[in-house]
């Protein structure tokens, strides 16, 4: 009898905002020099869980430096690079960025769904099986718009947003930081 094959896609993924998220972010300051890059205290941990239990990472990020003039895309693509090197043991499997300031108007700054449906389809992901973790409330209208669920980290810009935009936010689910959302993403991989 031959083997029936499934219509639902098993892919899990896990979309990371990088800036408050991954990395250290001093809100305000756009960071262009690779030597400036740090980890928040949990961030290799919660990742390497995250990656041990199966999940896809993406990087999905806003980086508006670019198109605001401050620093160019070689010197955004040497922080991401100065980033991988600091997140051994993990693999990140795509990054994803859109480079336009936000006056540009463009399809592909979150909270547009542009980057993380390319993502979805091209990586043939299971989106009851994904989740997206960042600092602000454009991260969490994302994961809305590409039909994730979204975490709001604590870290970077999220304590102040979470307190901004209280009601608006009230519906996903508030972590200390990138460990704190992992054990909850494993914790529901269990029920």
């Amino acid at each position: 009898m031959p083997i029936k094959e499934s219509k639902t896609p098993l892919n899990k993924a896990v979309f990371l905002d990088r800036d408050g998220t991954v990395i250290f972010e001093k809100p305000g300051v756009y960071l262009a020099d690779p030597k400036k890059v740090r980890l928040y205290k949990n961030t290799l941990i919660g990742l390497k869980k995250l990656y041990k239990a199966g999940y896809k990472l993406f990087i999905v990020s806003n980086q508006s430096g670019i198109g605001r003039g401050y620093f160019d895309e070689d010197t955004m693509l040497s922080v991401m690079a100065s980033m991988l090197k600091k997140l051994k043991g993990v693999k990140i499997e795509g990054i994803s960025y859109c480079p336009h300031a936000p006056n540009e108007k463009c399809q592909c700054r979150k909270p547009l769904p542009k980057m993380g449906k390319q993502i979805i389809k091209g990586y043939k992901l299971n989106t009851k099986k994904c989740f997206m973790i960042g600092d602000k409330k454009s991260d969490m209208e994302f994961a809305k718009n590409i039909k994730v669920e979204g975490i709001l980290v604590l870290t970077g810009n999220g304590r102040k947003q979470a307190k901004k935009y209280k009601a608006e936010l009230k519906n996903f689910k508030h972590c200390t930081d990138l460990k704190s959302a992992a054990n909850y993403i494993l914790d529901k991989e269990v029920l």
